[in-house]
């Protein structure tokens, strides 16, 4: 009922994955529907708080319509980057969400409005442009997150289940029908996105938004992360309080887990914070009845003092109303020094602010204190109150570095790269490939004695830690998908490669060496696969 705190429940069809116009009366028709939110647009009032302010491209709100797609040469003109990366248009994807860059340099892309997942096959050519879209997996209701096990598991979360389906990386090709290892999972409401990743743990980690605004769950997997087995047993509550985590990520440099968390509407346009959550087992992050650094929910937060004072407060606060979405950590050696270990977030933008506000990718960066602060990575997509875009997702390709941004308003994903990069290749290589110069002697500077100690040592725990089963197809169990090592010398030296074993890019497990069996690890690795 208007008015009334907890009761304005949101119709499905107008609710946005990251939110959107909550709508009071549930019995209206499809067409008095759509006639009233176009209508509140412009009388934003009647309602009390159930109709707020709404100022967002309204038909991309309500049913993910978007705006006309970009050339190349406009995309370039409006969109910025730092100086040391350059973007461009590398394919046209309608309604694009959220993406997973595989280890060949494949782009899965799920299409929820579609209820499908695509592929863009990588740029062997070398001409800017995925060589192929073509669908992966049909029929999968709203599909969403995605994930890739190093098992060879495709993990793709939909409406009220999560799937896996057999994924071969060299091929970029399914294997076998898709089955749901979770079922039942609560479905409707406002935020309808299910979002999966595969932890550093092997264990399958789900998102489910709240079905409202503001109000108190009766299932306690709303507004909550979920973990399971990778066969969709041993289900845990894992943390609680999280209105809307679209996306999360874990830190290569500690391990941490960070999720992004859309704060909550109808206070006005300067509040609530949305969120950037470090995640702990059995965590509160304060979601009905606490807000940004536990204020008390106008609402839903009276009678709540112990709950809110126990909640976990954001370790960064988003603009309100900006909308986080996708977060990937930069790991690969290729990024420049000033992003290296930085977070990429992808603020969709607002919609019920009186002036627009997100609508760009931001870079966050820790200090040797915990302390983050934030940079614009990407911006161009909103230029005054006419939006060109609205971002989604990012994620880094783990053979290129090459970091990808989906926008499901444009429909279209962009590729940003080390400034530089493309106009370095050779001119004469074969069509598809990249000319590359022979790699130099990466242990060169050790002398031979103690070379051939740190390999053989090397060698030693490469055994005892498994590392064939995942990077040699001739030890590795049947159905793994395993990720060849070449050429490491092109990007890591030993210090280098040293450092990258205490804290490896998930999946892969930090091997359970000190700081001279991570060395000998890395003399090894560069003896074998360097060159």
């Amino acid at each position: 009922m208007p008015g009334e705190p907890g009761r304005c429940q949101p119709i499905e069809l107008l609710g946005p994955a990251d939110g959107g116009p909550p709508v009071c009366c549930a019995a209206m028709s499809q067409r008095w529907l759509v006639a009233f939110a176009i209508s509140s647009v412009v009388l934003a009032g009647g309602c009390g708080r159930c109709v707020p302010t709404v100022n967002a491209p309204i038909m991309n709100s309500l049913f993910g319509w978007g705006g006309d797609t970009p050339s190349e040469a406009e995309a370039q003109s409006r969109l910025s980057v730092p100086p040391d990366y350059e973007l461009a248009l590398y394919a046209e994807v309608p309604q694009v969400r959220m993406l997973l860059a595989t280890p060949r340099g494949d782009l899965v892309a799920s299409i929820p409005r579609q209820d499908k997942v695509v592929l863009l096959a990588r740029d062997k050519n070398d001409d800017g442009r995925p060589d192929e879209v073509r669908d992966l997996l049909t029929g999968v209701p709203r599909a969403h997150g995605l994930a890739l096990s190093p098992e060879g598991w495709l993990y793709v979360g939909a409406a009220s289940a999560i799937g896996r389906v057999r994924f071969d990386v060299a091929t970029g090709t399914t294997q076998g029908a898709l089955e749901y290892v979770v079922t039942g999972l609560p479905e409707g409401g406002n935020h309808w996105s299910r979002n999966v990743g595969i932890g550093p743990d092997g264990k399958l980690y789900v998102t489910v938004g709240s079905s409202c605004n503001a109000c108190v769950e009766e299932d306690e997997r709303r507004a909550a992360m979920l973990r399971y087995e990778p066969d969709g047993s041993g289900y845990r509550l894992y943390a609680r309080g999280l209105r809307n985590a679209v996306d999360f990520a874990w830190r290569p440099a500690s391990g941490e887990l960070y999720a992004t968390d859309n704060g909550r509407d109808l206070l006005g346009d300067d509040f609530p914070p949305c969120e950037l959550n470090r995640i702990e087992p059995g965590g509160d992050y304060g979601w009905p009845v606490a807000n940004g650094d536990r204020v008390p929910d106008p609402d839903n937060g009276a009678g709540q003092a112990a709950r809110i004072a126990a909640s976990i407060p954001p370790v960064f606060s988003f603009r309100p109303h900006n909308a986080p979405l996708g977060i990937t950590f930069l790991s690969h050696p290729s990024q420049p020094l000033s992003h290296q270990g930085a977070a990429l977030v992808a603020l969709h933008g607002s919609w019920n602010r009186t002036q627009k506000d997100g609508y760009k990718v931001i870079a966050l960066h820790w200090n040797e204190r915990g302390e983050i602060r934030s940079e614009d990575f990407v911006t161009g997509f909103l230029e005054g109150e006419e939006v060109f875009g609205r971002p989604v997702d990012v994620v880094e390709a783990p053979n290129s570095g090459t970091i990808f941004v989906s926008d499901d308003y444009a429909g279209v994903v962009y590729a940003i790269t080390r400034r530089g990069k493309r106009a370095a290749r050779s001119e004469t290589a074969p069509a598809g490939s990249v000319a590359q110069p022979a790699a130099a002697d990466p242990l060169a500077a050790i002398d031979a004695s103690e070379r051939a100690a740190l390999v053989a040592k090397g060698e030693s725990a490469w055994n005892a830690n498994g590392c064939a089963g995942c990077h040699e197809a001739a030890a590795a169990d049947p159905g793994m998908v395993t990720k060849p090592l070449e050429r490491l010398a092109s990007r890591y030296d030993v210090a280098s490669l040293t450092a990258f074993f205490a804290a490896p890019t998930p999946p892969m497990p930090a091997p359970p060496l000190d700081e001279p069996g991570r060395r000998a690890l890395a003399a090894y690795v560069l003896e074998r696969f360097g060159r």
